[in-house]
């Protein structure tokens, strides 16, 4: 026996000495990693992107255990109306283009390549593209997305309300 491995066996052979490898992400962070896993790899999700003048166009790209991945694109002027996600979490990125979020009670950002947002059950926000370009987004939701309850639009500030600032 010339070497250790020789002496103590391949430890990649002993299958209960490695930890196991997950099959599919159970944490925010994992979830996190898979988005921009997903959103890495253009050359898988590019071709399946189509533009819909009328309505956002998605596409669901993925689904594993209480998780599903979906696609959306946005022309300009598009935007989802201001909404939750019922007892879904969720992260989400830009992968092309720009999209406008508002949040209640966190304000305007513009989100783009590379942003990623996550969110609890109770979020409610609204997505918009603003720009003169298309906007294509991932999302991830857990548990997959069985609900998207619309609320109202936010009030506009008065300008009484505007002056109090």
């Amino acid at each position: 026996m010339d070497n250790d491995i020789e002496i103590a066996g391949d430890p990649l052979a002993v299958a209960h000495l490695l930890p196991p490898a997950p099959e599919h992400p159970s944490t925010i962070g994992q979830f996190a990693a898979l988005a921009n896993a997903i959103a890495g790899d253009r050359r898988r999700w590019a071709p399946l992107v189509r533009f819909d003048a009328v309505s956002r166009w998605y596409h669901r790209l993925r689904t594993g255990p209480g998780y599903e991945v979906w696609l959306l694109s946005w022309v300009p002027g598009q935007g989802s109306g201001r909404h939750d996600h019922g007892p879904s979490h969720g992260v989400y990125t830009v992968l092309d283009g720009a999209l406008t979020e508002r949040a209640q009670g966190r304000g305007t950002h513009v989100l783009t390549p590379g942003s990623l947002r996550v969110f609890a059950p109770g979020y409610v926000h609204e997505m918009i593209n603003v720009t003169l370009e298309p906007a294509v987004s991932l999302h991830i939701y857990f548990p997959g997305l069985t609900e998207m309850p619309m609320h109202e639009p936010a009030a506009a500030p008065t300008a009484r309300s505007a002056q109090a600032c």
